[in-house]
């Protein structure tokens, strides 16, 4: 206290449950102003969640329905959370399972994008399923769109060189991928 009161500053506690406690000696407004700062920056570095909503009926046909897995993809790729909810209007309440099988069907379309926050859940006339996106989905997009202009590089040049060993050997690799894919 006396080290502070001869440089005319302010003996701030940083840690008190230390032993012995954690001192510093600052300009307290000075210190005030940088920590406010601080929590500023980290403010606005989180991650603000963005939650989207995919809406289907107690009777979506399968093109409608497959439309809507795409756009689910796609919000899960961009890190939004996916709210997917069946309206049942009027009558249509008493399909109750067929809404509870379409919004089982989409989590399961979506499984390797995003996690199941809520099972379904009927609230009023409205059924709710809650997705979230998996971390790293961004880097698997990304990784797997940088390999396709690669092997279509290697197989221009090797046509431009008339190699043609490296052709066999690209469409042998391709082939094989696709055996792996079906």
């Amino acid at each position: 206290m006396r080290i502070a009161d001869e440089k005319e500053l302010d003996l701030v506690e940083i840690a008190a449950q230390a032993d012995p406690p954690v001192c510093k000696i600052v300009d307290y407004q000075k210190f005030l102003y940088e920590r406010k700062k601080k929590e500023k920056e980290t403010k606005a570095k989180a991650a603000k969640q963005v939650l989207k909503e995919i809406r289907f009926g107690p009777n979506t046909d399968e093109h409608d329905f497959d439309f809507k897995v795409k756009h689910g993809i796609k919000f899960l790729e961009e890190g939004a959370k996916v709210k997917a909810y069946v309206h049942f209007r009027g009558r249509s309440i008493a399909y109750k399972e067929k809404g509870e099988i379409i919004l089982l069907k989409f989590a399961q379309a979506l499984e390797e994008f995003g996690r199941v926050e809520m099972l379904p859940k009927l609230e009023g006339n409205r059924m709710f399923l809650h997705l979230a996106p998996l971390p790293n989905i961004k880097k698997a997009a990304k990784a797997t769109k940088v390999e396709i202009p690669k092997k279509s590089e290697e197989i221009a040049k090797s046509e431009a060189e008339g190699d043609n060993d490296l052709n066999d050997k690209i469409s042998a690799d391709s082939t094989a991928q696709t055996d792996k894919e079906i």
